[in-house]
């Protein structure tokens, strides 16, 4: 695939920016749904939910762009709800209060600013075996869900995998492939956002499209602090959140190495350290505004990819427009009527990519060690696993499953602990 490195025009940038947008949005706006749904948030506090998560996407993406001396890793990526934190944070809200949720967001936002610098210092526990190893699984641990979502999402219902679902699902794959194959310029790098919207349209002329959500949608909305009222600060439920953080913080560990793949750019401790703390502020306003814990995404790795174009512009456009949608709920609702089965067909092909890009640096690897064979297929085939069944933890306390039913984290725990057991200090990054 052809790399290009100028930077594209404004306009171009811009419907970029729309392309990685549409293909965060199911995932940012899932968060706020799900935990507005357990507590039995009415209609209008829904729908700022909604809006003020969709705005503090695109803030928290603009924290991670504008590099500067204290916070922002400088590199092309999107941040959206961390999805670890739904349950925890039904848990806390249920238990306690609205306001404890949302103290102990704060807490662990604080917590992620104040130890990035520490954490940073990680980068030496990745040399190539264990970051191609980490990025494989990202990819491959990701792809179920884009295949559930072909399915129409709801495993349960009557309809999944009905052939209504799984057409429009591979015809918005098929569209992708032909366009990244035999597109030409500007049409092979929007190939996915191309591919929504005729998924789309097909979809609308089999009744699969509602229009309810831009009709019910509000026409503006101003972000507003502590809407559901004031923090209030509970020693478990924080100590729970900033355990959810430093999932949050190893996985996006990996996101901003599969990034430096793919900008065939070293990721140093110092990017570390900034990114780290440009997700721990964005994590302290997700509190303040009573929105939720912020991390990067990583299907937006593998958009970049495939669109072939790398730079910052079309991320400042996405996070303009982010922000945008978030003061305007009624232009932003018009996202989420994409039926699920289009943006599954989306996901497959850029969760995959992710899973190439891994395999692509562990071609690079000296598979003649039997170490490096041992550290890979033990973490490959614990990542793998535990993500398709979480559950094999059930049985330890609740503090270690929050660790051990991320198939991403232990794949990352489990890869750098092998290796510094088969090698030692040799198998430390010295970059």
């Amino acid at each position: 695939m052809t790399t290009k490195t100028t930077n594209p025009n404004q306009a171009k940038a811009a419907i970029l920016g729309l392309q990685h947008l549409l293909a965060m949005y199911s995932g940012a706006v899932a968060v706020p749904l799900l935990i507005g749904s357990a507590l039995n948030f009415n209609a209008q506090e829904m729908t700022y939910l909604v809006s003020i998560d969709i705005f503090m996407c695109g803030l928290a993406t603009l924290f991670q762009l504008l590099r500067n001396r204290y916070f922002g890793i400088g590199l092309p990526v999107v941040l959206g709800c961390a999805i670890q934190a739904v349950e925890p944070l039904k848990m806390i809200g249920k238990q306690f209060s609205i306001g404890t949720m949302y103290g102990a967001i704060i807490v662990a936002g604080i917590f992620v600013f104040l130890i990035g610098g520490q954490f940073s210092k990680i980068k030496r526990l990745f040399p190539p075996v264990v970051t191609g190893t980490l990025i494989t699984v990202i990819g491959l641990t990701l792809i179920p869900i884009s295949l559930q979502n072909i399915g129409g999402g709801d495993v349960t219902a009557k309809n999944f995998g009905d052939l209504q679902n799984i057409g429009v699902g591979f015809f918005t794959v098929v569209v992708i492939l032909i366009l990244s194959v035999w597109g030409k310029g500007f049409i092979k790098s929007i190939a996915v956002l191309i591919g929504l919207i005729l998924g789309s349209l097909l979809a609308a002329c089999l009744g699969m499209v509602s229009l309810a959500p831009v009709s019910q949608a509000a026409w503006f909305h101003v972000p507003q602090p502590f809407y559901f009222g004031m923090p209030q600060f509970e020693w478990s439920s924080s100590l729970t959140m900033i355990i959810i953080a430093l999932v949050s913080m190893v996985e996006s560990t990996g996101v901003f190495f599969a990034l430096g793949s793919v900008l065939k750019k070293d990721v140093t401790a110092t990017d570390l350290k900034l990114g780290y703390r440009a997700e721990g502020l964005a994590v302290i306003l997700g509190g303040i505004f009573n929105t939720f814990p912020y991390t990067t995404f990583s299907q937006n790795v593998g958009l970049l990819e495939l669109s072939g174009i790398k730079t910052k512009r079309s991320i400042y456009w996405s996070a303009g427009l982010l922000m945008l949608l978030g003061l305007l709920p009624k232009i932003g609702a018009l996202a989420t009527i994409i039926p699920t089965p289009v943006l599954g067909g989306a996901m497959l092909v850029m969760f995959s990519m992710i899973g190439v890009q891994g395999i692509r640096m562990l071609a690079q690897i000296d598979f003649s060690d039997e170490r490096n064979i041992l550290i890979v297929a033990t973490a490959l085939g614990l990542g793998l696993g535990v993500s398709s069944y979480p559950t094999i933890f059930q049985f330890l306390p609740k503090t270690v499953q929050l660790f051990l039913g991320n198939g991403i984290v232990v794949a990352s725990i489990s890869s750098v602990a092998l290796n510094l057991i088969f090698k030692g200090k040799d198998g430390l990054d010295q970059a």
